[in-house]
């Protein structure tokens, strides 16, 4: 005679098997690939090499800082250049990461380290501002920019590409809604679109990330001029846009490089792309494809060629989808920075989801 519990006891694993085949929608997509986890150090720039070595950055802060740049190798990180220029020495801020910001890697694969010296909640070090280029073949620093023809004490650098063929680094400075631009051979810069209606976030605009307004402790809400930057392969033009206002635009580079035009002949030559939404991050590929991310969306998105806004990626861990990098593998990588979820933005209260990740996925076809 069978157990009178037999049939019974089939069906109830019958009902656990089928609901482990089909579980509930994490809001994850099979398509981002966690790269690397770092626990409480926050990424926020990534390069990849051309022999498919990656570097990110992380801030400093008094509780979780140990190196500003670092090298990831079978998933842990390695102080970059070396372990020297990765002391915490306020005392030394030329010959030390301050605050490590962007990274780029330029067509020659060497490394660009943008550092604009301005901890966040501590004193800005406007003596520390400098771009670094690091050679990956030595792993040497082989060039130092400081930047000295610039108003310093209200510089504030974000991002960097670079024009290996003409020698011009362009870079964002949010803190003056400003695009610098810098000749690499005789170290002069120039800051150009300041002030411009492209380069200026807009003040009405509050970012609002899960039904939140991004507000810090004073009840500010978060702002950010011109921020993110992209150059094409050819180098004809520079993507920019801030990431409190709504639109992407661009400019033919000839304009920037050209030092006789004045600042409004210079605007007169400022596209507007397209409509894009928030954005902070953004890169080019070589088929002219701009990425884009975009926090309240927690998407990955891109600007064809054609001039189509398409999504790439929507993924419930891309929580502030914040720096890009094209690496030589067919991947687009990715850091998630969570900064709507730090302290400053919570009444001091740490709701990050950790730990910090760097993400991939397949660029489109």
């Amino acid at each position: 005679m069978k157990p009178f519990f037999l049939i019974p006891c089939l069906l109830l694993c019958s009902f656990i098997a089928n609901s482990q085949v089909k579980p509930a929608d994490s809001g994850q997509s099979p398509e981002l690939e966690t790269v690397a986890e770092f626990g409480k150090h926050q990424p926020i720039g990534v390069g990849v090499s051309k022999g498919k070595r990656i570097f990110v950055t992380f801030p400093k802060n008094s509780d979780n800082y140990d190196y500003g740049l670092a090298e990831i190798v079978n998933g842990q990180r390695r102080p970059y250049p070396n372990e020297e220029w990765n002391k915490w020495d306020s005392l030394n801020p030329q010959n030390r990461f301050i605050n490590v910001q962007a990274l780029f890697v330029d067509q020659t694969d060497a490394l660009w380290v943008l550092d604009p010296a301005s901890p966040s909640g501590m004193p800005a070090f406007p003596t520390g501002i400098k771009l670094l280029k690091i050679n990956l073949a030595t792993n040497q620093v082989e060039k130092i920019y400081r930047f000295e023809d610039q108003p310093r004490e209200r510089t504030g650098l974000n991002d960097v590409q670079v024009d290996s063929r003409q020698q011009i680094a362009y870079l964002s400075d949010p803190r003056r809604a400003a695009i610098i631009v810098l000749d690499l051979k005789s170290g002069k810069s120039r800051a150009v679109l300041e002030g411009d209606k492209s380069t200026k976030a807009d003040p009405n605009f509050v970012l609002t990330i899960d039904g939140k307004e991004v507000r810090d402790s004073k009840g500010i809400p978060f702002s950010s001029n011109v921020n993110g930057i992209a150059l094409t392969a050819d180098f004809a033009y520079l993507y920019f846009r801030p990431i409190t206002q709504t639109n992407l635009y661009r400019i033919a580079t000839n304009y920037l490089t050209d030092p006789a035009l004045t600042p409004a002949e210079v605007a007169s030559h400022v596209e507007t792309m397209a409509e894009t939404g928030v954005s902070h991050g953004m890169v080019a590929d070589k088929a002219g494809t701009i990425y884009l991310t975009d926090s309240p969306r927690k998407a990955v998105r891109y600007f064809t060629a054609d001039r189509k806004l398409k999504t790439l990626v929507t993924d419930n861990r891309l929580l502030w989808p914040d720096s890009f990098a094209v690496g030589p593998d067919g991947y687009l990588y990715l850091t998630a920075a969570q900064i709507q979820r730090t302290k400053r933005y919570n009444n001091g209260e740490d709701k990050v989801d950790y730990p910090f990740r760097l993400y991939r996925m397949k660029l489109p076809k």
